[in-house]
């Protein structure tokens, strides 16, 4: 008998520590997943744009595969990786960090850069899309995209996760690759068939109803063009926060120092919404960081090679 109530005190302490262990990958997740949603951001307000000008039976099929494709890209390619890395070569994960940010940086300021000069991009991606070659080069060129947003998602998630075991880091990290690309694609989807809603509901009979159907069909495309710059603002903010904060640990502590100075100052400035006012300092200190940073590499990969070319 008492074997047994020893063998029952041994399981309950066994299921103890594994509630325990799931609470603690789920608090791990849950702050992991927090530190990535700028670029969760980038990432729904990129991928819509490959969906523009499929047929709208093509376009939930076209957004499925993509977010498959987004979640091979985290747990079959990304998460082993960082995890081998974050076990046998820690000292990688800032470098790897400030790589992703200087490549956000640069995508963030390119679009920028684009924009001012009026190139010829969007009038490429707008042409009509048809056959399945073309459905795959696109669902193709999304999941591309997809890698590297991915790639720095998995990797802020992992420096929040670092001092845990392997195990929850591991299972931290499924969590979040498993509940980000559900919100992700989650949202993509609700915002690319909102248009088809709008029209449904434009036919109804209740008056306030069309009405309403009129009104979606009529502010998507004014959506889709917010979505864009708030994509490209998340990146120079990600990118630039990422670059200020990383490169004090290698000494260089200015940049911090500085957006930390004016973000207290904006603080003190605006007491009664003091929280909101340091925050949105110190994003767009950030945000000016990466701007600058990414306009000197969109320097450096498309003047260089003119001068080469005329040369």
């Amino acid at each position: 008998m008492s074997g047994l109530i020893a063998l029952l005190d041994d399981v309950a302490a066994i299921a103890k520590a594994a509630a325990a262990s799931i609470d603690d990958v789920g608090v791990a997740a849950s702050r992991a997943s927090a530190k990535a949603v700028g670029v969760v951001v980038d990432d729904t307000a990129v991928t819509p744009r490959y969906v523009t000008g499929f047929t709208p039976d093509r376009e939930l099929p076209v957004i499925w595969k993509i977010a498959k494709g987004s979640l091979r890209n985290k747990i079959v390619f990304i998460l082993p990786a960082v995890l081998l890395l974050s076990q046998f070569l820690p000292q990688s994960l800032s470098p790897l960090l400030m790589l992703g940010g200087a490549y956000l940086s640069y995508e963030g300021a390119e679009k920028v850069f684009g924009a001012l000069r009026g190139t010829a991009e969007d009038a490429e991606e707008d042409q009509a899309l048809s056959g399945a070659e073309q459905e795959a080069q696109m669902v193709a060129g999304a999941i591309r995209t997809d890698f590297i947003l991915s790639a720095e998602i998995m990797v802020i998630a992992l420096v929040e996760v670092a001092a845990q075991p392997l195990l929850t880091r591991a299972l931290s990290l499924v969590v979040v690759a498993l509940a980000i690309t559900a919100l992700v694609y989650g949202v993509v989807a609700a915002i690319v068939k909102m248009d088809d809603l709008g029209l449904q509901l434009s036919h109804r009979r209740l008056g306030s109803t069309r009405a309403l159907g009129r009104l979606l069909v009529r502010a998507m495309p004014a959506v889709m063009s917010v979505l864009s710059v708030v994509g490209t603002a998340a990146m120079l903010w990600v990118g630039g926060h990422i670059l200020l904060t990383r490169l004090a640990e290698f000494g260089i502590t200015a940049p911090e120092h500085w957006a930390g100075e004016l973000s207290h100052r904006a603080a003190a400035a605006v007491p009664f919404a003091a929280g909101a006012a340091a925050w949105l300092a110190e994003t767009l200190v950030s945000a000016a960081g990466g701007l600058l940073v990414g306009l000197v590499l969109v320097g450096v990969l498309h003047l260089l090679p003119r001068r080469h070319t005329a040369g």
